[in-house]
């Protein structure tokens, strides 16, 4: 379901290539939640979320470092943006998890939908401008 589309590369590499391991993390929750062959995905979803979480950070300390050494001038929003990723992410824990773990599902497919490409097409495809 989640590909990294033509319309989505930055002309960034490096960008490009950390944009496609994030989608490709966000398959793995679309085929989590779609799964009917696994009744108790617990243990499976709280990998997915700690490798979004670290994987984001790596990716985001990336893109913000890059953003500084070409001085791009709207730095600051990114960093708000990311930072609210983070903290949005932060918010499954593993109780959270474990009680509601197809509504935990559900709601981080529809995150990662809307964040991901919104993020992408609209703040950072400026990056490369």
């Amino acid at each position: 379901m989640y590909e990294m589309k033509q319309e989505y590369y930055t002309g960034i590499k490096f960008i490009d290539d950390e944009h496609t391991r994030l989608f490709a993390i966000a398959n793995e929750c679309y085929e989590l939640l779609t799964n009917q062959f696994l009744p108790d995905k617990y243990d499976y979803i709280l990998k997915v979320v700690n490798e979004l979480k670290d994987y984001a950070r790596y990716h985001f300390k990336h893109e913000e470092e890059y953003m500084e050494s070409i001085g791009y001038k709207r730095i600051l929003s990114q960093k708000v943006a990311h930072k609210d990723f983070i903290e949005k992410i932060d918010e499954y824990d593993s109780e959270k998890i474990d009680e509601n773990q197809k509504e935990t599902l559900l709601e981080l497919v529809d995150f990662l939908d809307t964040w991901l490409i919104e993020h992408i097409l609209k703040k950072d495809k400026q990056i490369a401008e």
